[in-house]
């Protein structure tokens, strides 16, 4: 089993030169967040999560998290101890306003802390994410007395969070749940019903939980019109800030799952449980939106962080493990130097970087939205976060699933065995495709409600955006010639395929929708070859520039053209797909 390395110093290359961190620091209330103390700041970050959190990891996966006789839940042997170590090192309050206790740093901080703590236990760094989500739904929405009660606790991470969506009988149709928000004569709600694979909704690390759930008033309207979001404390909160009575909330069962062992993905039961309404009546969907754009990136990074770790295990290996002769060796030969091996370790590390400058990128944008003192500018920088964040949740994660299959292949049949350690990161990320919205989901989003934004002028002045890069390739001479012509070919094939969204997105929403999917995965792509080309530009001249300019070569020839190949998978329309009804798809009657 390898040790989880931080990867500081590509952290850094990727905030100085894609997300643009020198600019973001010189923002308006971001002065004390320069970014030789950012670099400082995740040094100390990396050294906790790979000498305090990541020697947890394999045996919290074996022996998980195990719900008790009185509906209690444990964590896995360390997990309270290292949280709370987590707290006290102040690392949850990072990026978050400083009015309530926090750090005051942008988010590409946060996120590149969030990275380093997922790579070391994605069932542990489960727990701050959604406590993220519900500290950014009461800071947009809360009323004064809801973010004086909550946020300093839960910024700081004393107190946890949860999002509670999903119903046995609704999923992803929010719209179908059905949980009850009966008022109550002194303002307050009786909150009735049951929800579904909430991470961590019931644990020991931390004396109280505050959950936000989506609920129906009586006379609220049909569907999502009609859903509203209430803060529903684990314990109530006694009027001097002290935690008083155990609110009615119930963890009925903990799931068995494939990965995150210990993670607790709980069933929780709302017997009339005190709850506090967010914002106004039917307001709810708003709110989840709020909820889940940020967590939909952090998502995504849990794609990188997962295929990072498995990644630096493979390479390990393959430098230990010896087994047969390369060509022209004298004697037996480690297996990094054989050719597909060196194929799979070369596009494991070349896609884990272009995914990592994606995800820093829209971080970025997200800060530049928040903290830029132009209106104009900060609604442009929104308009990219919207456009990226599907994106980023759906290629991120979808890879990350890729790569550490990759990863298990570079081990042979030793990486089916647990004891290795590669299968945990592939069970473990496998959710990451499905939750917060699966990647369908997000491809819908895409070309549904992205695309259209500014009847198309939105994305495609992105996408000319792009093309800037083109001049600097061309100066930068012959060695960046097959990156600059690889990528100026896929982003023709990116720009044929989104005229053919435009085109039928409103005549048939079917077929835009049919081809979504590809659609999306050539985003990813074309970003990926794009950013890479970057940031071989920017290495000219320092000590990165031979490693950048291979990798960017190396994703440009061969892993950019994959783009091409999902065109006609993209614009294919809906015929083929439902040409066969349920029977003769093999459904049984």
């Amino acid at each position: 089993m390898s040790d989880y390395r931080p990867p500081i110093d590509d952290l850094a290359f990727v905030l100085e030169h894609i997300a643009g961190y020198p600019e973001i620091a010189g923002l308006p209330g971001l002065e004390h967040a320069d970014f030789e103390t950012v670099t400082g700041l995740l040094d100390e970050a990396g050294a906790f999560m790979s000498e305090v959190v990541a020697p947890l990891n394999t045996a919290a996966d074996v022996e998980g998290a195990q719900r008790q006789s009185d509906a209690s839940v444990t964590t896995p042997t360390g997990f309270k101890d290292a949280y709370r170590k987590y707290v006290d090192a102040g690392w949850n309050s990072v990026p978050f306003t400083e009015q309530y206790g926090g750090g005051g740093f942008p988010w590409t901080v946060g996120l590149a802390i969030q990275e380093m703590l997922t790579s070391a236990s994605m069932g542990f760094a489960l727990c701050p994410l959604l406590t993220q989500g519900a500290i950014d739904a009461i800071l947009a929405y809360g009323d004064d007395e809801q973010k004086q009660t909550y946020l300093p606790h839960m910024i700081s991470g004393e107190w946890t969070g949860t999002m509670n969506l999903t119903e046995p009988q609704a999923g992803s149709d929010v719209g179908a749940l059905t949980t009850r928000a009966v008022k109550r004569d002194d303002g307050n709600y009786a909150i009735s019903g049951q929800k579904i694979f909430i991470s961590f909704g019931e644990h020991d690390m931390a004396e109280q939980i505050v959950h936000l759930v989506l609920a129906r008033t009586p006379d609220a309207p049909a569907g999502t019109r009609g859903i509203s979001c209430f803060i529903v404390p684990k314990r109530l909160v006694n009027a001097d800030g002290s935690l008083g009575e155990k609110n009615s909330v119930t963890a009925l069962s903990i799931e068995h799952k494939l990965g995150i062992h210990g993670s607790p993905t709980c069933v929780l039961e709302y017997d009339e449980a005190t709850g506090y309404l967010i914002g106004e009546e039917n307001l709810g969907m708003r709110i989840m939106f709020v909820m889940m754009n940020n967590a939909r990136l952090s998502v995504g990074l849990q794609g990188v962080a997962l295929a990072e770790r498995a990644y630096q295990a493979s390479v390990d290996y393959a430098v230990e493990r010896i087994q047969g002769r390369a060509i022209g060796a004298t004697k037996d030969s480690p297996i990094i130097d054989f050719p597909d091996v060196r194929r799979m370790l070369m596009t494991q590390r070349a896609t884990i970087a272009a995914m990592r400058r994606l995800m820093y990128l829209n971080a970025g944008h997200m800060d530049v939205s928040h903290f830029h003192a132009d209106e104009a500018v900060r609604a442009r920088a929104g308009e990219i976060v919207g456009l990226l964040t599907p994106i980023c949740k759906s290629w991120g994660t979808d890879m990350g699933t890729e790569l550490t299959s990759m990863a298990m292949q570079v081990f042979g049949g030793m990486g089916y065995i647990e004891e290795t350690g590669v299968a945990q990161h592939l069970r473990d990320v496998r959710i990451t495709a499905i939750y917060e919205g699966t990647n369908g989901i997000q491809a819908a989003d895409l070309v549904g409600r992205k695309l259209p934004v500014r009847d198309g002028q939105s994305v495609l002045e992105f996408l000319a955006s792009m093309r800037d890069v083109d001049a600097e390739l061309a100066a930068a001479g012959e060695s960046f010639a097959s990156i600059r012509s690889n990528l100026a070919a896929q982003l023709d094939t990116l720009d044929q395929a989104t005229m053919w969204m435009f085109q039928h997105g409103v005549a048939d929403p079917n077929a835009a929708l049919s081809g979504s999917v590809p659609y999306q995965r050539m985003w990813g792509i074309v970003l990926g070859g794009w950013l890479m080309a970057r940031s071989a530009l920017a290495a000219v001249g320092t000590d990165r520039a031979e490693s950048e300019h291979v990798l960017a070569k190396f994703y440009a020839e061969q892993l950019l053209p994959q783009a091409g190949g999902l065109l006609g998978a993209a614009t294919a329309g809906s015929d083929d797909l439902f040409a066969l009804d349920a029977a003769q798809l093999g459904a049984r009657g």
